[in-house]
């Protein structure tokens, strides 16, 4: 018993001195401080991070579907077919014949509104061929719409209701997109309202090769799109593509697929081109386009041997137009542009969309590379005439009238064929000219007793004429020729 006592005694005292040693060292030990991560290297937990992120798309949803409406569209397009008549051929030889007749059609898909006024911009695919536009608004509220105007080069299109009080979207800036950010696209695919799909930007200023140019005015297409994941379907197209904080940062446009359905990627207009070519239209009727004056190239790895570039950055200029901006302001043949306003491009179709924001007029500051020496150079931007006026919707549809697409005469060409100024028939399409019979080469030096030395003298000429024209002039071998027609 007394051995019992005496041990339960020692395991006591052997706990309180094991306590005691624990309590001293635990009254000196110092708590470990985990350092701060620097933003550079600090790692997301994609656990914590996906429930914000839902918050956010909910957020972005709730302030875009109001924005968003349903476009549906009623016209007609012209349909030709060849046909073979047998009395034709045994009477007159030939049996030929051309049938002309109309096809109803019926069309729909999507818009976001874009002032409270009732602004709305949507793809000039979505009304093309349209004679009646409605939209219905997420309250399910239906309208008629009136086209504003149009731009092909860039598929957009404008439209007009007449309310107050509208909700409507607000650009975000497409040129601070990442790759890898989270973006939701809004529409109306297979006419089911209101859909709201997410994904990530996958690629920026792709080129699809979808779109065509303006023929009459030379115009080039721009193809400058957001690449995303987003599932866009039939329906979809001139819908809303937004970031997180529901800003819009494109239109939706096209889908890559083999069957004509979502199969995985789908691209929008970056918001800096629409709201640009919104603008124009609004203020204009038209697209004030302005070109910088060279002829440009990708840096692929044929330009770079041949020409012994090391960088694959930027763009390569391989020529400039005779009395073009950037020639003036001092670039040449061989620079290599890298910089428009101290955003960088690499691509031709990333610099045309970065010229393309600007209007005739506005001074650009375009960073090259000559030699391995870093230059800038401020360039003024003009217009296809070649000069930095606004090109009125008149003139646009003048051209289109006629049919043709002009080009300056270069001062040698001038000085050989013994002349004073004239403007050129570059390329002839269904129209004035084509049914006078003048052939493309043809240089117009005189409408009726009036001198041309421009294309801004042949439109101030015929923008407001009517009844006969007589065109004279001629062409590169150097013989004269006349021709009529009416306007």
């Amino acid at each position: 018993m007394k051995r019992i006592a005496s041990n339960l005694a020692i395991a006591v005292l052997g706990g309180f001195v094991s306590l005691g040693i624990y309590k001293a060292f635990e009254q000196k030990a110092t708590p470990i401080k985990l350092e701060e991560p620097s933003a550079e290297n600090k790692l997301v937990n994609l656990m914590t991070v996906e429930p914000a992120m839902g918050i956010d798309y909910i957020t972005a949803a709730e302030k875009t579907v109001n924005g968003v409406v349903h476009v549906k569209t009623e016209g007609t397009v012209e349909y030709r077919q060849q046909a073979f008549d047998p009395l034709r051929q045994f009477l007159y030889g030939n049996g030929n014949i051309e049938r002309q007749f109309n096809q109803p059609i019926k069309g729909a898909g999507s818009g976001v509104i874009i002032s409270e006024d009732g602004y709305m911009v949507t793809n000039n695919h979505v009304i093309q061929n349209a004679d009646i536009i409605n939209v219905t608004l997420n309250n399910k509220k239906t309208y008629k719409a009136q086209l504003v105007g149009t731009d092909p080069t860039t598929d957009l299109a404008v439209l007009k209701i007449e309310e107050k009080g509208l909700p409507y979207l607000g650009y975000g800036n497409s040129d601070d997109l990442r790759i890898g950010e989270w973006v939701l696209a809004v529409g109306n695919p297979f006419n089911l309202t209101s859909t709201v799909t997410a994904g990530i930007v996958s690629a920026k200023s792709r080129d699809i090769n979808i779109l065509e140019n303006d023929p009459f005015t030379g115009l080039n297409s721009i193809e400058s799109f957001i690449q995303t994941d987003a599932a866009v379907n039939p329906g979809n197209s001139g819908g809303a593509l937004v970031n997180t904080h529901g800003e819009l940062i494109g239109i939706n446009a096209a889908i890559k697929s083999n069957t004509g359905s979502f199969a995985g990627y789908s691209f929008a207009i970056p918001s800096n081109i629409v709201k640009k070519v919104v603008d124009d239209i609004i203020e204009y009727g038209n697209v004030q386009r302005a070109f910088i004056g060279i002829n440009i190239q990708n840096i692929d790895d044929k330009i770079a041997e041949d020409k012994n570039i090391n960088s694959r950055n930027g763009v390569y200029v391989n020529g400039l137009a005779e009395n073009g901006s950037a020639k003036e302001a001092g670039l040449k043949e061989g620079d290599i542009i890298t910089h428009v306003n101290k955003h960088a491009v690499n691509s031709v179709n990333e610099l045309q969309a970065k010229v393309g924001e600007y209007r005739p007029g506005d001074e650009i500051e375009v960073s090259i590379n000559r030699n391995g020496s870093l230059i800038q150079k401020k360039v003024q931007l003009r217009n296809f005439e070649g000069n930095t006026k606004i090109i009125k919707d008149s003139e646009n549809q003048l051209f289109k009238k006629l049919g043709v697409k002009l080009e300056e005469v270069e001062k040698e060409e001038l000085k050989d064929l013994e002349i004073k100024g004239g403007v050129k028939v570059k390329e002839l399409y269904p129209g004035k000219f084509k049914s006078a019979g003048v052939r493309e080469g043809f240089i117009i030096t005189q409408i009726g007793n009036e001198q041309v030395n421009s294309i801004e003298d042949l439109v101030s000429i015929l923008q407001n004429k009517t009844g006969g024209i007589l065109l004279q002039g001629r062409y590169e071998n150097g013989r004269e020729a006349y021709y009529a027609f009416g306007l």
